[in-house]
């Protein structure tokens, strides 16, 4: 009996602890990079039309709800894209990136051309169902970009990582179901 008692324990010990399900993909708790764990804040869906795109969910050292904060903050923070549709080209996905950026930085869009093009060419990768894209805010280090947790990158500088998360958190972002959601709003 002690026995198994001992393997019960075990087994649930070593399973993942997860906060959500969104889009039939489980959503962890917690994010650790490097030394730094970060908690789950909120996670939505992004649709393009009808279809699920992928599951954004945002990572934080404590929960927030405000957007100016979290956006203007020099601290750690990731933002995952856990993907549920299957087959996204790198081409697109670039696309949508510029055009994400244009749309989010207006006139300030050419200050940061180039570490927009350098963002972008992290992703020369089709992209398929459970693929997950991290971006991982580090101070003094700048925006890692990790594919299925594979390095691909970083773009240096805190500019940078407020235009990045404008894109998923500003008031006036494209998507505000999933800015709702990763801000923990809905």
């Amino acid at each position: 009996m002690k026995k198994l008692l001992i393997l019960v324990l075990a087994v649930v010990l070593a399973v993942p602890s997860y906060s959500m399900r969104i889009a039939g993909k489980n959503i962890p708790n917690t994010l650790k990079f490097g030394d730094t764990t970060l908690v789950l804040n909120g996670a939505g869906i992004r649709k393009k039309l009808w279809i699920k795109v992928y599951v954004g969910a945002l990572y934080l050292k404590k929960k927030s709800h405000d957007y100016n904060a979290i956006i203007n903050a020099d601290e750690p923070m990731a933002i995952r894209m856990h993907f549920v549709y299957d087959g996204v080209s790198a081409s697109k996905m670039k696309s949508a990136w510029e055009d994400s950026f244009e749309n989010i930085l207006g006139e300030g869009y050419g200050n940061l051309k180039n570490k927009v093009n350098l963002f972008l060419s992290f992703f020369n990768v089709k992209t398929h169902e459970d693929d997950k894209w991290d971006m991982v805010y580090i101070p003094g280090v700048g925006t890692k970009v990790l594919f299925n947790g594979k390095e691909k990158g970083v773009v240096p500088g805190l500019d940078f990582k407020k235009a990045l998360f404008s894109v998923f958190l500003a008031k006036n972002a494209e998507h505000q179901d999933l800015r709702e959601g990763m801000l923990g709003l809905d």
